[in-house]
């Protein structure tokens, strides 16, 4: 949901970033207890496409688009103007922050989560 939310706020960058243009295809959530999708299929579906523009939209940006300022307006329609490169670190930031404790439940609840740590993605550098 606020993958979404943010991609299209992103998608407002001057770049009008290439990637960001399939936005578009994913309706702009009215409420943050919107349903993305009737189940978990689609779900997983809906999150396919998400993160594949995601991994396609970070390989255009460049240090001058992340000093740019967007504005934007909040679900309360709060405006703000902030600085891309913050506003991507809390984008990327609030993924975990939510994956972690759904990453609980479910080892809790006896799913193979399989390796969450960063540390074990991190390619060893040889000297």
């Amino acid at each position: 949901m606020a993958d979404t939310i943010w991609l299209h706020r992103f998608s407002r960058h001057p770049a009008a970033f290439a990637a960001l243009s399939a936005i578009a295809a994913f309706p702009r959530p009215t409420s943050l207890s919107q349903s993305l999708a009737p189940d978990l299929a689609g779900l997983r579906h809906y999150r396919g496409r998400l993160d594949t523009l995601i991994m396609r939209w970070v390989t255009e940006l460049t240090p001058d688009h992340l000093s740019v300022d967007i504005d934007y307006g909040n679900r309360a329609g709060v405006r703000s103007s902030r600085n891309v490169g913050a506003l991507l670190q809390h984008f990327f930031n609030h993924q975990t922050h939510h994956r972690g404790p759904v990453a609980t439940l479910l080892s809790q609840s006896g799913v193979d989560v399989g390796v969450t740590d960063l540390l074990a993605v991190i390619p060893h550098v040889s000297h």
